[in-house]
């Protein structure tokens, strides 16, 4: 196992006027965009995170007769009965409450606004006894982690695990080489782990916030407030990878051990099942607005707005607590052609907070914004130097990178059908805003 520098990008594939161009990642060659928000059929759907290697094929956004999945959703939405969608939360909580005051639920997240409204009005409008149960983020930032304190101190227990930093931070390298996906470590934490830990403590009952399935899968996926288990648990670790690699490559070739490994794993469907553990989505009981989550953040407790946007969109209050979102949403922009400000605007626009047309100046404005406030303690955490590595950085034939390299590192990734360049500047061949 090596990991190369990034191979040259032949620009005759990127050529702006080149006939049937390459597309990757499985994706639809045809560029397709929903007339009522912003998305296009390239966004990838929910999908098993530890089934994800360099080889798979995206699941997408479909969009039938011009208007894509969400869109349809939302406008499902409206008709709910919500009152009666919250009957049937109250059953629930009924059916798992606790009489002596002991953990009857838990709530994962980073004290972010949705995991704030989740615990919060869980507990102190439906009477719950939670427990937050906290992954820790790659780089915190300074605002993320007051809000983090913020949480607590609104009154919740939590349950913080911080993973291994150099196990961490070589997982992190490995899937940007690998997958172009920084993130991915990260979100195996926040998505394993919870269940994990509800056994332990014997908690039956796992409450997130809204389905991300909302934003990009069938309908169909959203007419259940059940989280399916195949996200989280599974019996066959021949068929689990990390950072696109299978576990027998890591643990083999690369010497992570197992248990350095197990905050990354899906947990044993055969023992979850067996304890009971029920997954829910809240999001399926309350109408779920993002911005009103905020709203509801910042006035019962002390949870602030970063005193900057996040780079890539427009907003101060999605995705502020660690510094590696940065580049996760500037690299998913690069393999998918739609980035943060896209799923900002989208949000926003079915909710009717801006109109499309907004929407669509938004998007032109920030949607590829390159990631610069952050970038050299990014480029440091991802470096695997000699001293804190100094057996795994010789499988990097640049073990320590610069901005340099992690730009052509992005471009070796990007899909002709989406992507061309000209004098010197990358731009897409087609956007919401054109």
């Amino acid at each position: 196992m090596f990991f190369p520098k990034p191979k040259k990008v032949n620009y005759n594939h990127y050529k702006e006027n080149i006939k049937n161009p390459e597309s990757k990642l499985g994706l639809d060659k045809e560029v397709k965009f929903c007339k009522k928000c912003v998305i296009s059929n390239q966004r990838p759907s929910s999908a098993i995170e530890f089934k994800q290697n360099s080889s798979t094929k995206k699941k997408t956004t479909k969009i039938t007769n011009s208007v894509c999945d969400p869109c349809n959703y939302h406008e499902y939405k409206k008709k709910i009965d919500w009152k009666d969608r919250e009957k049937e939360l109250v059953e629930l909580c009924n059916k798992y409450r606790s009489r002596d005051g002991s953990y009857d639920c838990l709530v994962p997240g980073s004290g972010g606004k949705d995991s704030f409204y989740t615990s919060h009005i869980l507990k102190n409008k439906y009477k719950m006894n939670p427990l937050t149960v906290t992954f820790s983020p790659s780089i915190y930032t300074s605002w993320g982690f007051n809000n983090f304190k913020a949480w607590i101190d609104a009154g919740h227990d939590n349950y913080l695990v911080t993973p291994n930093t150099k196990i961490h931070r070589l997982l992190t390298r490995i899937s940007l080489e690998n997958i172009l996906h920084p993130f991915q470590p990260f979100i195996l934490g926040q998505k394993l782990l919870p269940p994990k830990i509800a056994s332990v403590f014997n908690i039956k009952l796992v409450f997130y916030g809204e389905n991300e399935a909302e934003y990009g899968n069938s309908i169909k996926e959203n007419k259940s407030s059940k989280r399916e288990n195949k996200y989280f648990s599974n019996n066959q670790k021949d068929k689990i990878y990390i950072s696109g690699l299978s576990l027998d490559t890591l643990v083999n070739d690369l010497k992570i051990s197992k248990n350095d490994l197990n905050l990354y794993l899906p947990g044993s469907k055969d023992f979850l099942e067996s304890k009971k553990i029920d997954v829910r989505y809240l999001g399926y009981y309350l109408n779920w607005h993002p911005q009103k989550c905020y709203y509801y953040a910042a006035e019962n407790s002390n949870f602030k707005s970063a005193p900057e946007r996040t780079a890539g969109t427009y907003s101060k209050y999605n995705s502020i607590d660690d510094k590696i979102d940065d580049i996760h949403f500037y690299t998913y922009g690069i393999k998918f052609g739609v980035a943060r400000a896209t799923y900002d605007a989208c949000q926003e626009i079915r909710n009717g907070d801006i109109n499309r047309d907004e929407g669509k100046m938004l998007v032109k404005k920030y949607d590829h914004e390159f990631p610069k406030r952050f970038m050299k303690e990014i480029l440091e955490y991802l470096s695997i130097n000699k001293n804190d590595f100094p057996f795994h950085y010789k499988f990097f034939e640049q073990p320590v990178i610069n901005e340099k390299y992690f730009k052509n590192l992005c471009d070796s990734f990007r899909p002709p059908h989406l992507w061309y360049f000209k004098k010197g500047k990358w731009k897409l061949r087609k956007a919401a805003w054109m």
